[in-house]
């Protein structure tokens, strides 16, 4: 008799642990239940209510800070005059080159147009102005009379005829009479091409205006170009008006004389 309670006992004990069990693992799911439908309830809310008005004035700002470093790190001005810079750098080499075949392939090159005594308006001596010799603009209007020293003087041409290559341009060599026709279909213009920019104007012309300007020499049949630079990256990083070779270090440049222009004061 003992022997079947103890028996019973044990069954009775099981059936109690195994309800447990069963009743921990109900509470256990409850509980993982309720707390993923408040997790998606509280995303749901979150989601629901936005941004805050704190929250978009921070964006806000964060935005403008940034907006702010890259305007200052790009500088869209000073990438827009080197672009111009690179421009009339290259417009130098361009009539530089052509001026060149010009030369080499003529017997008796003319500098100075397609009329009158041959390059008689060009400087006798290299670097030595005297009454009568020209620098040429391209530009179509200047009521100074004496430029680079106040020794030359300035010639202008129509507007019409300023990119003419047939010795009517602002460059007075007629490139379209070389064999095989002109290298260049037109002359370049200064990309903003002011006789007034700066302090220069068209009685007083100084350096800082922004145009090209062309002069020639007849002892030794050579010529000059020069153009004003204005970047920052090219005028002081590069220093490329100080490093051409030529004689005047407000000026890029470019020829196969660089003393003809320059030998006057810098500033007229």
């Amino acid at each position: 008799m003992p022997k079947v309670s103890h028996v019973f006992a044990t069954h009775i004990g099981c059936d109690i642990l195994t309800e447990y069990h069963h009743s921990a693992q109900k509470m256990k799911r409850i509980s993982l239940q309720s707390s993923t439908k408040e997790l998606s309830s509280y995303r749901a809310t979150s989601l629901s209510r936005g941004f805050t008005l704190l929250e978009l004035l921070i964006v806000i700002t964060i935005i403008s800070v940034l907006s702010v470093i890259l305007i200052v790190a790009l500088n869209p001005a000073e990438t827009l005059r080197k672009a111009r810079d690179t421009q009339r750098m290259s417009d130098m080499a361009s009539v530089k080159t052509a001026i060149g075949i010009y030369v080499t392939t003529k017997t008796t090159p003319q500098l100075d147009g397609i009329s009158g005594t041959v390059n008689d308006l060009c400087q006798a001596t290299t670097g030595t102005w005297a009454s009568g010799d020209k620098i040429w603009y391209s530009v179509s209007s200047i009521s100074d009379t004496l430029v680079d020293g106040s020794t030359a003087a300035p010639v202008v041409t129509t507007a019409a005829d300023l990119g003419n290559v047939d010795g009517t341009g602002w460059v007075k060599v007629n490139l379209g009479s070389i064999t095989g026709g002109s290298p260049i279909s037109n002359l370049p213009i200064d990309p903003i091409n002011d006789i007034g920019f700066g302090g220069s104007d068209t009685a007083t012309v100084t350096y800082e205006a922004l145009v090209y300007r062309y002069a020639c020499a007849a002892d030794n049949v050579t010529f000059e170009l020069n153009a004003r630079l204005e970047s920052v990256a090219f005028l002081t990083d590069d220093d490329r008006d100080g490093k051409d070779g030529g004689n005047d270090a407000n000026y890029y440049e470019v020829g196969t004389a660089l003393n003809i222009m320059g030998s006057g004061s810098d500033a007229h």
